[in-house]
């Protein structure tokens, strides 16, 4: 398929996949909104050269559950990362995309759990997919979703029962190897009433020298009691725009946390977010965010609460050195109605040097007088007494810098699975 977007492009996309008329439809309103819509008038410049973006790339012809029918340099690429020796000793299910398109996808969950790619789930469960598709995240809400919405390919459908707890994480892997490609997953996960479900999601891209775009949709519905774990730890290329939209809304007494780590891409703008809808609901939000050399990194979080009885949590720790930018950047409104309810946000960044910068752009609102919402956020650079005392000790300079770092995020590390805190360790001291 020809990379050039326009609605030839979408009919001929919308045409492989098999889709119905009403994904058609959605699609090309989809690209009549991003045609509208600029880029936003905040946080890092976005400079795409859209014509140049490969906006859908795929050898694969279907999905196969078994390693040895996967084409051998892809099978090689995902073993180099990992994926497939924690599959075997960690995970209870997997999706692994490639590019475009999903080349692996395996379960070992329970019975009665929905574990597929996107767009499986759209041939396979057409009812239920379309009762949550779009309904959270709207494709008109900013350039970014709009063309998502237009070029979507990939990505994971989960559907949890009710009452069911998933005993072993599921995961999802992103990959991305051709240059200038645009990557445009959606997720759509439902963690039924009194269900508990924990996803990781890694994404890693190799270095080009054109930009590459990562746009993905990730909607999130927290049902009464239930409890949803998200964690990600992207590594993208420095030259890839990570452009992303992930949300949850969370019912009576539900959990949802979020586990965020940005470590690589040229741009990230990520604020995964809560709606807090039922009473007594509960968000979490922990990341970190690490901008080295040519690196601005623009995340946060946002909690919206809208029910009464609801608490929630952001922690951000944010590190920059090389000249990177690394900032916060979130909201956390309590609505009038949200009576007795509680918000807490609290921002950390420590400056490895005298040449990268951060900032802190916190938006809090509380709307009624029975709430408490708050707010603490400290900008430090490293000591040079605690490296005085560590380079006297014998440590190199990079050795110190290194266990002043993970002394700083070892609450962010905590909350990870194992395997992804031992890879986050590794990530850190390239």
């Amino acid at each position: 398929m020809k990379k050039e977007l326009n609605e030839k492009f979408i009919r001929e996309l919308s045409k492989k996949k098999n889709e119905p008329e009403w994904m058609l439809e959605f699609r090309l309103n989809s690209y009549k909104k991003f045609l509208e819509l600029d880029n936003p008038d905040f946080g890092p410049k976005i400079d795409i050269d859209f014509s140049k973006i490969n906006y859908y790339k795929s050898d694969v012809d279907k999905i196969t559950n078994d390693w040895k029918r996967v084409n051998c340099s892809i099978r090689n690429s995902f073993d180099k990362l990992g994926v497939i020796e924690a599959e075997e000793k960690y995970l209870g299910g997997v999706t692994n995309q490639f590019e475009s398109e999903v080349v692996y996808h395996n379960q070992k969950v329970e019975e009665g759990v929905i574990f597929t790619s996107t767009d499986e789930a759209l041939k396979r469960y057409p009812d239920l997919f379309k009762e949550y598709f779009n309904s959270l995240v709207k494709y008109d809400e900013n350039k970014y979703t709009a063309l998502n919405g237009a070029v979507w390919s990939g990505g994971s459908f989960i559907y949890v029962p009710k009452g069911v707890k998933v005993d072993k994480p599921l995961q999802s892997y992103f990959r991305i190897e051709t240059e200038s490609l645009g990557q445009f997953e959606r997720t759509i996960i439902i963690v039924d009433e009194g269900a508990d479900l924990s996803y990781i999601e890694g994404c890693t891209a190799t270095q080009y020298s054109i930009a590459s775009l990562h746009a993905g949709v990730v909607e999130i519905f927290v049902k009464d009691g239930a409890h949803c774990r998200y964690s990600t730890i992207q590594n993208w290329s420095t030259d890839v725009y990570n452009l992303v939209t992930k949300r949850a809304i969370v019912y009576d007494n539900g959990i949802m946390e979020w586990v965020d780590g940005n470590i690589g891409s040229k741009v990230t703008m990520k604020y995964p977010s809560c709606i807090l809808a039922g009473d007594g609901a509960t968000g979490n939000s922990i990341s970190i965010a690490y901008a080295k050399e040519g690196q601005y990194l623009d995340a946060g979080a946002k909690m919206i609460h809208l029910a009464p009885n609801t608490r929630s949590n952001i922690v951000s720790k944010s590190i920059a050195e090389g000249g990177g930018i690394s900032n916060y950047r979130g909201t956390t409104k309590i609505t009038k109605k949200a009576l007795n309810s509680k918000a807490s946000v609290k921002c950390d960044t420590i400056i490895l040097d005298g040449i990268s910068k951060s900032d802190t752009f916190p938006k809090n609102i509380v709307g009624n007088s029975s709430s408490i919402l708050e707010h603490e956020a400290t900008i430090s650079k490293v000591s040079q007494e605690k490296m005085f005392y560590l380079t006297s000790k014998g440590l190199s300079e990079n050795a110190a810098k290194e266990l002043l770092i993970m002394g700083f995020i070892s609450d962010f590390k905590k909350e990870l699975p194992m395997e992804y805190a031992v890879e986050l360790n590794r990530l850190l001291k390239e």
